[in-house]
Formats: C-alpha cells, sequence, structure tokens
C-alpha cells in the first residue's frame, strides 16, 4: 500500500484526495458497558492524549475538512485536530456509531447479557445482524459520508471521525469483503486512521495505521 500523502491536481477529475476515517480515541468507561450511541460517554485520560496524538501526526497533512460523528467521544476526537489546521468542526450524523439492541448493557465473555436466555433470540442471525443496525446500512450511510467529505475536499484531504464497527464495516463493503465477520479480527484499533486514496472519483488505494498505537479489539467499550 502506498503513503497517504497528499499530491495536488489543478483538474478535480484527476485530484488525489484523500479522506482519513479515524476511530474515536479511548473512552471513560469504568463499567465495562457497550455504550453505543448512549450520550455522556467522554475521552479517557489516555483518549484525550490519543486525540492529541493524531493531531500532530496530521499537523503536516493538507486538510481542508474535519468532520465527525455527533457523539461525545467522536468529537472530542475531532477537535484537536480541526484546531490544529484552523477548521470548524462540522458533523455528520451518517458518521455515528451503529445501532444495538445490547446497547447499555454488558457483553464481556463470561458476564453479562450473553449469559442470560432471554437475550439468547437476539443472536439468531449473525449476518444481518439480528442484534442491531444492518451491516449494509451501515456500510451505505459510512460511504455516504465519505462521499461528502471528499468532495468538501476534492484535491486536498479530509478526516471523517466515526467508530470501530463502521469504520470495519465501510472497510469490508469497499474492499469487497463480505459485511458479517468475526469482531475479534477487526483491523481497527483506538485512534486509527483508514485513508481512503482517490484519483477522482476513483479509490485507488486504502491504507491503515495506526498513530496512537496499537490496541485490543476486542475489549468492549474500549
Amino acid at each position: 500500500m502506498t503513503s497517504p500523502q497528499q499530491t495536488p491536481s489543478a483538474d478535480p477529475a484527476e485530484s488525489r484526495t484523500i479522506v482519513h476515517v479515524l476511530r474515536h480515541g479511548e473512552v471513560h468507561n469504568p463499567k465495562g458497558i457497550l455504550y453505543g450511541r448512549l450520550p455522556g460517554y467522554r475521552l479517557s485520560v489516555t483518549g484525550q492524549a490519543q486525540a492529541r496524538t493524531v493531531a500532530s501526526v496530521l499537523s503536516s497533512h493538507d486538510i481542508t475538512h474535519v468532520v465527525a460523528s455527533p457523539l461525545q467521544r467522536a468529537q472530542e476526537t475531532a477537535t484537536p485536530i480541526a484546531d490544529t489546521h484552523g477548521l470548524t468542526l462540522a458533523t455528520d450524523d451518517n458518521l455515528i456509531e451503529a445501532a444495538n439492541d445490547f446497547e447499555g448493557l454488558k457483553v464481556s465473555v463470561g458476564d453479562g447479557a450473553l449469559r442470560r436466555p432471554r437475550h439468547w433470540w437476539k443472536l439468531r442471525d449473525p449476518f444481518t445482524p439480528s442484534w442491531g443496525e444492518p451491516y449494509l446500512q451501515i456500510a451505505h450511510r459510512m460511504l455516504a459520508a465519505v462521499n461528502t467529505a471528499r468532495v468538501a475536499a476534492v484535491g486536498h484531504e479530509a478526516v471523517c471521525v466515526s467508530h470501530q464497527l463502521p469504520v470495519w464495516t465501510l472497510r469490508r463493503f469497499l474492499q469487497g469483503e463480505r459485511l458479517w465477520h468475526d469482531p475479534r479480527h477487526r483491523q481497527c484499533g483506538l485512534a486509527s486512521l483508514t485513508s481512503l486514496v482517490y484519483e477522482g472519483d476513483t479509490l485507488v488505494d486504502i491504507v491503515y495505521s495506526e498513530p496512537a498505537g496499537a490496541s485490543d479489539p476486542r475489549v468492549t467499550g474500549a
């Protein structure tokens, strides 16, 4: 894969545009629940440091547009990047976390909701999935957000701050892979970048990087 550095072009139809899809940083979640779209979940001290690190790494990039999910943790991750580039942070509801029927519950192996038979029916279909927002719907709304950001930053770079499942679903969709998957194998660490490189309207490369370091995708509520 190529390096996600900007190569500007005068013709928008031939311009190289990069859309960095950023997962938010670590969240303060002392109860270890699946918080989903619940309000009030802010970045932890570590998450704040991760956000600053990503902002520093991207400070030399030609970023002209920064947009985030409306959830607090995404807004807080995006703010240092927008501030570094003197940009107004935009919000796009299409970048929001996936809806999930287990929101507000513990779902770790060995404890919580998954031990209770009354919840098992929700697991009947892992392909759609039956417990939450359909993967295809997630992919389509994420792609809509990316396309909006790409147009806003044509010939330059944009940053879209979202959440692990939406980012990973988008990547699998763009790579032509099946959308159902094993969550333990997601390549989408905390504060990681999935950079989409476009030549005109054509996606030519996907570059994954972890500027704030690696993290475990199996940690619930990270």
